[in-house]
């Protein structure tokens, strides 16, 4: 149990720093660093497997940190730069300009902006079904949905929430979590998927909006929140009509090339921004009269706004995988999963005390595939010993890694939107946790009265 105060501790100091106003990516770093110098100290293993030891505690701690800047500085690191540079190319050419002059005019008969925020949060969980990763999802709906949302009145806040929170539940019934979680249920994956877990997605998703809109609109109005609903009059356009389909090519993109809609061409997130860049520049070079010097010119503001990605956004990214893996391996995931199994609780309690490990897990780690991994390998043989049906101890556990998650201060999504939409993460937190809280409440009842308890 010491390793799990260890964690509880830190985890509470990280807490009070960050809201005391020091810098998030440099507490997370140094937190995380502490906890792996403390994981060696203690005689545990600091590096995963896959990453060769250097033979001392402290090196070794610092051999992680080069290894999430590889990792994600490289990988999903990379997707965040380039859809921030897409997006700061988007506003330079003046194509967000021309959406938000083109779009606001039908939409200008909803005058409710918590109304187009539900419309703009249901769109954002479709869109979960083409894009699998929560951080890739968010980074794409700021880099896409979010200027829209701001111009139509819904505070920056309350539209970060919305880009933030579209996968906190799962719909994509290929997605690994899903395809895990029904092997070790023992039932086929459509049935599992279609007919046990997506009943209680789309019941969980309705009632989430509900508490959006009015959480939000409860926010808004106690702190005082800028909304300012832009007047289409007053918006100023250079650029030509067509540049409105320009913002929406990732998006597109992502359908006609992610979705393996077109047979025999697939292409992964990172080259479908790359040719969204690249066509962008093709019809903005020919707009300009072929003038080749204004439009590299134009470019430039897209390597800008990937710079300023890496030190607002991946950096941050970095420090809170950094402390994740430091929570985990000190051991306080494992010192969770020996409470589980010596709860000795009946069927309901059990699935109950699952759960909230599982969201207390992800909250703290800010990963939802890591709590889950670890919980569901558990819950097979707990299911066992009781007699229950697997499924019923499993599908909260899948709902809640993801959930726990989007009220992460340190989760990728969490950390990458409020990075781009220059908030703080906690602030996201509170807009997204009334409505996280909701959706668990209906993943549970929707369970209950769904899933057979017994086999």
């Amino acid at each position: 149990m010491l390793e799990l105060l260890i964690g509880l501790v830190v985890t509470i100091a990280v807490g009070y720093f960050i809201v005391k106003g020091y810098k998030p990516a440099g507490v997370l770093l140094s937190a995380g660093i502490l906890l792996l110098i403390l994981t060696g100290a203690l005689g545990h293993t600091i590096l995963p497997s896959k990453i060769a030891s250097t033979g001392n505690m402290l090196t070794d701690s610092l051999e992680y940190v080069k290894f999430m800047l590889q990792n994600r500085g490289g990988g999903l690191g990379m997707q965040i730069m380039l859809l921030c540079g897409f997006a700061a190319y988007m506003t330079h050419i003046g194509a967000n300009n021309v959406v938000v002059k083109q779009f606001s005019k039908p939409l200008s008969v909803i005058k409710s902006p918590y109304a187009l925020l539900v419309a703009a949060y249901i769109v954002a969980c479709l869109m979960s079904l083409a894009v699998s990763s929560a951080t890739g999802l968010g980074v794409l709906l700021m880099a896409t949905l979010f200027p829209m949302m701001t111009a139509m009145g819904i505070s920056r806040p309350a539209a970060v929430a919305v880009c933030a929170s579209p996968a906190a539940i799962i719909l994509a019934p290929t997605s690994g979590d899903v395809v895990i979680a029904a092997e070790k249920s023992g039932m086929a994956l459509d049935v599992f998927a279609v007919q046990t877990v997506l009943p209680v997605s789309i019941a969980a998703i309705a009632v989430m909006s509900v508490a959006a809109y009015f959480w939000n609109k409860y926010l808004d109005k106690k702190e005082n929140t800028p909304m300012v609903r832009i007047d289409v009059s007053e918006i100023e356009v250079k650029a030509p009509a067509y540049y409105s389909v320009l913002p929406f090519l990732p998006i597109i993109g992502v359908f006609l090339f992610n979705g393996r809609t077109l047979p025999g061409l697939e292409l992964d997130i990172y080259t479908i921004v790359v040719l969204s860049i690249f066509t962008a520049a093709l019809v903005d070079y020919a707009s300009k009269r072929f003038d080749g010097k204004a439009t590299l010119e134009d470019l430039e503001s897209c390597y800008e706004g990937m710079a300023d990605a890496f030190k607002g956004v991946v950096m941050l990214l970095v420090a809170a995988g950094v402390f994740a893996q430091g929570l985990m391996s000190i051991g306080a995931i494992d010192n969770l999963l020996h409470l589980a199994e010596t709860a000795g609780a009946g069927g309901i309690a059990l699935m109950l005390i699952l759960t909230g490990l599982t969201v207390a897990a992800a909250i703290a780690t800010g990963s939802g595939n890591a709590p889950f991994y670890a919980f569901v390998e558990l819950a097979p043989a707990l299911a066992a010993k009781m007699g229950l049906n697997p499924a019923f101890l499993i599908i909260p556990m899948l709902q809640a890694s993801n959930l726990g998650r989007t009220i992460s201060p340190v989760s990728g999504v969490v950390v990458a939107t409020s990075g781009m939409g220059k908030i703080s993460p906690f602030e996201v937190v509170k807009r997204t946790s009334v409505p996280v809280i909701g959706g668990l409440i209906t993943v549970i009842i929707g369970t209950l009265v769904l899933v057979p308890m017994y086999v």
